[in-house]
């Protein structure tokens, strides 16, 4: 059985990235790419669906587990009763598309431990075995297009569809086990040295550490995050996927089982936020490139999600032979909520725009002639009903937060045109401003309930409305806003943890069930710095870095009843969430007082 989320490592290549488990197995692996089939699939199976494992052949007394300084080289070290060894899990950075190095290192620490490595190659997510032929010290494996080679000085020998090796590791000695992927219509390629790819591979990380500008009592926090953001982007393109896995659940046993290996646009300009303000300019701009051209076409076409290439067709279907995480199903490859309409990825892109050229990326007229589609759709697009921020799997509304963040678009594309001296017919744009922001504050504000609303005429509170004052669209202490977060901290707080929203009130077609977003409760830790409540925020802040797991990562979501990391793992929005959050709680202006600083005073003063 899969070890518990929090109990996973990530390593990766910035090609694609894999799991490994706490006992020493790499439960999911997609090769070559973050959306190709996974050569190991136990993780939402069975052993026999595809792992790796080396551990002790025995009873394990300890386990200890970290990241070799400021890299991504997991070193995990194994306390039995005939010795110490560690194991070195990395991925050499990729050189070329045409393969794929997964390296595992087997160091003696003391005594004589005997070590067992089980190897269960499977292909398109565990369904496929593939022809094993045996060579010196090695076995090649070919399935379709698919080729594995796996080369070790141990003894390898098959048991039952298995390769298997057992073998002594002695103090300081290392025995290395060298993965590769590789198009199996090509030749094999070369191998590489081992340990000489663990040295530069170390050497690669520690660089790229190093160009972090962000400093004070969060730094080594934030950069094992930015760490993690890095192995979640696909170094070709500079897009970022959202988590390395798909349908890990909200709820253990439950059906909200998403694939969450896309890129989602309203994750951008926070994302952006993130890279700039910790000093990674170059990834700034390589995502923001990846963003324009992804929506580059007819903006009602605007997806909400692209693949790492920006491609756009996901159809998302169902894996039925493999039972999922804890039992845990529909398995689901691609993503159904990609052909949604959901308003507020229209002003994201727009505010990501605009972040980048306000933060010194180059203002460039494509990008411009980009916006100005974007707003062509937004000046009469806004009105319509959508699906959301939560992509909900029901009736279309119009959802508070939706129509805050297609003001946030019109309200950027004014800031393009007065900052930047772009064309654009500022004047209509500032009338169609101020209608959205009337139209929100009349209809998205409850004054019965005292608070902002999830969509017009409801009763339910949605933590998306955190955003409020992020964006600018209201000061912070606006007395509506303070009484949002009031209600939101009573009704949708539990524990020390927001929920997104209550999945009992029947709106979602899905049953409820989930565990509290980490992203909203960075949100809430954002809102009380701006108001100043700085002890609350840090007090919520540490709370939300007390749930990392052991070596520093966070899943999507966290189930307080059960006490553990749920939903996709490690994803991406929870660490871009915990730089911003540790920014806004260090620096005088952190993203979200530099995000909603140059709201016009007409807007800010406005009432209900």
């Amino acid at each position: 059985m899969p070890g518990k989320i929090e109990d996973y490592a990530i390593i990766g290549n910035t090609h694609t990235a894999a799991l490994v488990c706490r006992d020493g197995s790499i439960d999911w692996l997609c090769m070559p790419r973050f959306d190709s089939p996974a050569c190991f699939a136990a993780l939402l199976g069975k052993p026999e669906h595809g792992r790796w494992l080396i551990a002790p052949e025995g009873p394990v007394r300890q386990v200890r587990r970290k990241y070799r300084d400021d890299t991504l080289v997991l070193e995990t070290e194994f306390e039995c009763d005939d010795g110490i060894a560690k194991v070195i899990d990395f991925m050499p950075l990729a050189e070329r598309g045409d393969r794929v190095d997964l390296v595992r290192v087997v160091q003696g620490v003391s005594g004589n431990p005997t070590m067992r490595c089980e190897l269960v190659l499977r292909f398109d997510y565990g369904r496929v075995m593939p022809w094993v032929t045996s060579q010196d010290h090695a076995i090649k494996a070919i399935a379709g297009p698919n080729g594995i080679k796996l080369l070790t000085p141990a003894r390898l020998h098959g048991e039952d569809y298995t390769t298997c090796a057992t073998f002594k590791v002695r103090e300081r000695q290392s025995i290395p086990f060298s993965l590769t992927w590789y198009p199996s219509h090509l030749r094999e390629p070369s191998s590489r040295h081992p340990l000489r790819a663990l040295e530069e591979t170390e050497a690669w990380w520690k660089e790229w550490s190093s160009r972090c500008t962000t400093q004070g009592r969060w730094r080594e926090v934030v950069l094992r995050s930015l760490i993690t953001l890095k192995a979640l982007t696909y170094g070709p393109t500079g897009g970022m996927v959202a988590a390395a896995t798909t349908s890990l659940p909200e709820s253990p046993g439950g059906t909200r089982n998403w694939d969450y290996r896309y890129c989602w646009l309203r994750d951008s300009t926070l994302t952006l936020y993130a890279l700039l303000i910790s000093g990674y300019t170059g990834e700034a701009q390589a995502w923001r490139e990846w963003l324009v051209r992804a929506v580059a076409g007819h903006p009602q076409e605007t997806q909400i999600m692209y693949g790492i290439m920006g491609d756009r067709m996901l159809t998302e279907f169902e894996v039925p032979w493999l039972p999922g995480y804890e039992n845990s199903q529909p398995v689901r490859v691609g993503n159904a909520a990609h052909s949604q309409l959901q308003l507020d990825v229209y002003g994201e892109v727009m505010d990501t725009l605009h972040v980048a050229m306000r933060s010194g990326l180059e203002p460039r007229d494509e990008i411009w002639r980009v916006q100005r589609a974007l707003m062509d759709f937004l000046e009469t697009g806004w009105k319509q009903p959508d699906n959301g921020i939560w992509e909900m799997r029901g009736e279309k509304r119009h959802f508070t937060h939706s129509k805050v963040m297609a003001w946030v678009g019109v309200d950027r594309a004014i800031k393009a045109v007065e900052r930047f001296h772009f064309d654009g017919p500022a004047e209509r744009w500032r009338a169609l401003r101020e209608e959205i922001h009337r139209d929100v504050c009349n209809h998205g504000y409850d004054s019965e309930r005292g608070a902002f609303v999830q969509y017009y005429g409801a009763k339910e509170l949605d933590a998306s409305l955190l955003m409020i004052p992020l964006v600018g669209f209201l000061k912070a202490k606006d007395p509506r806003v303070v009484s949002t977060m009031e209600a939101i901290k009573r009704e949708l707080m539990h524990d020390g943890l927001v929920s997104r929203y209550g999945t009992e009130s029947g709106i979602d077609t899905l049953p409820p069930g989930e565990g509290a977003f980490l992203a909203c409760t960075f949100w809430l830790a954002d809102n009380l710095a701006m108001t100043g409540q700085y002890e609350e925020a840090r007090d919520i802040f540490e709370r939300l870095l007390s749930l990392r797991n052991d070596v520093g990562l966070l899943a999507e979501e966290y189930d307080f009843a059960l006490g553990r990391q749920v939903g996709n793992f490690p994803q991406a929005f929870s660490h871009v969430s915990l730089i911003n959050t540790a920014h806004n709680l260090t620096l005088d202006e952190g993203p979200c007082i530099h995000r909603s600083s140059d709201m016009p005073e007409s807007i800010s003063t406005a009432t209900a």
